[in-house]
């Protein structure tokens, strides 16, 4: 599972692009802890998919907007079967995220497993 931790400004957005397994069943699902108010979290679309070969991995975007300054959000990214609540995810993404007024925006990113 990788962590990565980064710095948003108020109304700052930020892509995170995720690999798919649409064709096998699998979907990214997240959830919010923390200051969940401090940070949106939207799927933008998909790249490739119109192109996209029969099984081939389809990467998917979401974008993480920061919302409310002075908060912090912990977003945890699960790709699962939804029919088969009971099996453990395929693959996991923690974003760590700190959102600072637009004014003191520094941006900054760091990864690690």
């Amino acid at each position: 599972m990788e962590v990565r931790r980064i710095v948003l400004g108020a109304g700052e957005a930020y892509a995170l692009r995720l690999a798919g397994r649409g064709a096998r069943g699998y979907v990214w699902t997240w959830q919010v802890s923390g200051n969940a108010d401090a940070v949106a979290v939207r799927e933008t679309g998909s790249g490739r998919a119109a192109r996209a070969l029969p099984g081939e991995a389809v990467e998917r975007t979401y974008e993480v907007l920061g919302r409310s300054p002075g908060g912090r959000a912990r977003i945890r990214f699960a790709q699962v079967r939804p029919p088969y609540p009971q099996e453990a995810p395929y693959d996991e993404f923690v974003l760590d995220v700190e959102v600072v007024d637009a004014a003191g925006a520094r941006r900054a990113v760091t990864g690690g497993a």
